[in-house]
């Protein structure tokens, strides 16, 4: 497998690296990041374990002034405690303005480390090391950072990208089954949404994806990296194209607040695939035939397509209604169009979410 390396964003281009055994040489590819500055690796509880000591000795084997801080696992940690917490223990280690946060860890790592490398002493470089598929193919890049509110998920955030995104595909071999499938809904919802082609890829390549086969993993990596990569470009700050990549999301962020997290993001997306490709069909914007495709694809990769129990409605309506693609109007959704293309900004009414869902007003 060989290095890719993507431009995402005009103006504020970075590499983003795909290669298997990239972490091994981690501190070589740092280098021109953090020559002579202070490297502070964030993790959280299960990665530390699996990489984050291993790394840690590595970078201070390459002569790195290493500092690794921990968090607790899971989307929990995303909030302002936590935040305030690194902040402290940053600025008690030392951390300067020329200073370089490495984000050890799956999307919840990459987007708390973002956040802060965001706030702290207005703004300081750091870099991704996704570990888990999720965030491999979606979280990763793009600059989006954030962190959840107890009224919905990632309403506290901002745009902070990173210096750059470094991605061993040979590290997914320690995910435990939920977490790779939840890595694939995103796969299936880039392609959906922005590429016809590589749904076909996805398809013939199914069986594959689910033995964990390292270079099927290695290509939907760089494919999924390199077409999110073409829309941020265009869309830095989601204001139209980008809103794309939101398929799914509407009624997944949904549906984790209505179960208060206990669905995780990928499964809860996969769910949001499902309901939004039969809204669409009730609308008039997708067929039929397509929508049976999404069903079957969703089957494939063995994800879910339907409303979890229990489900809290006044949550779900809740989230709906704080939803960050909401407009004066009220919701508004990111519905598929055809295989490979999406409507942006199609109203639905409440009604018609609750007789899709069975999740009555």
């Amino acid at each position: 497998m060989t290095g890719v390396r993507l431009p995402p964003v005009r103006g504020k281009s970075y590499p983003v690296v795909v290669q298997a055994g990239l972490l091994r040489r981690l501190p070589v590819y740092l280098r021109s990041y953090a020559q002579g500055v202070g490297v502070f690796l964030i993790t959280d509880s299960t990665v530390r374990r699996l990489y984050g000591l291993h790394v840690l000795h590595l970078l201070r084997l390459h002569d790195f002034p290493a500092i690794q801080i921990d968090i607790p696992a899971g989307e929990p940690s995303k909030n302002l405690h936590v935040v305030e917490m690194l902040h402290t223990a940053l600025l008690e280690a030392g951390i300067r303005r020329d200073s370089l946060i490495v984000a050890l860890g799956g999307g919840v790592v990459g987007d708390i480390a973002g956040f802060v490398a965001a706030t702290i002493l207005r703004g300081v470089r750091y870099v991704q090391v996704p570990t888990t598929l999720l965030a491999q193919v979606d979280s990763s890049v793009g600059g989006k950072v954030a962190i959840d509110h107890p009224l919905g998920k990632n309403l506290i955030g901002a745009f902070h990208h990173p210096s750059a995104v470094f991605i061993d595909p040979l590290v997914l071999r320690t995910l435990v089954p939920l977490e790779f499938r939840n890595g694939l809904a995103e796969v299936l919802k880039i392609a959906l949404a922005l590429d016809a082609d590589f749904v076909k890829w996805v398809e013939r390549h199914a069986e594959s994806l689910r033995k964990w086969n390292p270079t099927t993993l290695a290509t939907i990596v760089s494919r999924s990296v390199g077409l999110k990569a073409a829309v941020v470009e265009k869309d830095e700050k989601e204001s139209g194209l980008r809103m794309a990549l939101n398929l799914g999301h509407t009624i997944g962020h949904a549906l984790e607040a209505a179960t208060a997290y206990r669905v995780s993001h990928g499964y809860a997306v996969s769910v949001g695939l499902s309901v939004e490709a039969e809204l669409a069909v009730r609308l008039g914007y997708l067929r039929r035939r397509d929508a049976e495709r999404v069903q079957r694809l969703l089957r494939a990769m063995h994800l879910p397509n339907r409303i979890p129990r229990p489900c809290s409605a006044s949550a779900f309506y809740a989230a709906l209604g704080v939803d960050k693609k909401s407009g004066s109007a009220g919701p508004r959704f990111v519905l598929p169009s055809g295989i490979g293309r999406c409507a942006i900004g199609v109203p639905v009414s409440m009604d018609l979410v609750a007789e899709v869902t069975g999740i009555r007003l």
